[in-house]
């Protein structure tokens, strides 16, 4: 695919592609390591969002768990007195930058790799059954290669 790719859309959250050097890659679900404010879409660093709650919750980094691959990690403390970091723009409730089950994928990135497609000679999926719906509209339109 040396030199015939123009663009990868990738469903994946956690930026691998670009951790291995790819270029032109779409994160269509988003990416884990941002974070959006719901109101007024403010973003920044995830970290930065780490630092901010630590700072509103003194003692709270102390509580450690091992983080399972989907990102969750069973703590058995009370959480009732902690604070999370709000927008610092609007006062917002912020959030991953990732679509979870039900959202919808912002339109600017489907239609952008809808773009990027219909200039193209045609398209390679690896490692998709297509059914989940964001996945399917990129290749309708495509006629299939005999296998």
């Amino acid at each position: 695919l040396l030199n015939h790719s123009r663009l990868v859309v990738t469903q994946n959250v956690d930026r691998l592609h670009q951790k291995a050097g790819t270029h032109g890659v779409t994160d269509l679900h988003g990416r884990a390591d941002e974070v959006v404010c719901m109101s007024c879409g403010y973003r920044c660093p995830r970290d930065a969002v780490h630092e901010r709650c630590a700072q509103l919750n003194p003692g709270f980094e102390q509580y450690t768990a091992e983080t399972a691959p989907d990102g969750d990690a069973d703590l058995d403390v009370d959480f009732s007195d902690f604070r999370p970091a709000d927008c610092p723009e609007c006062g917002g409730i912020l959030k991953p930058d990732v679509v979870f089950f039900g959202d919808f994928v912002p339109k600017e990135r489907v239609y952008s790799a809808l773009d990027t497609l219909k200039h193209s000679d045609g398209l390679l999926v690896i490692g998709s059954s297509l059914m989940v719906y964001s996945a399917v509209t990129p290749g309708s339109g495509i006629s299939p290669s005999p296998r």
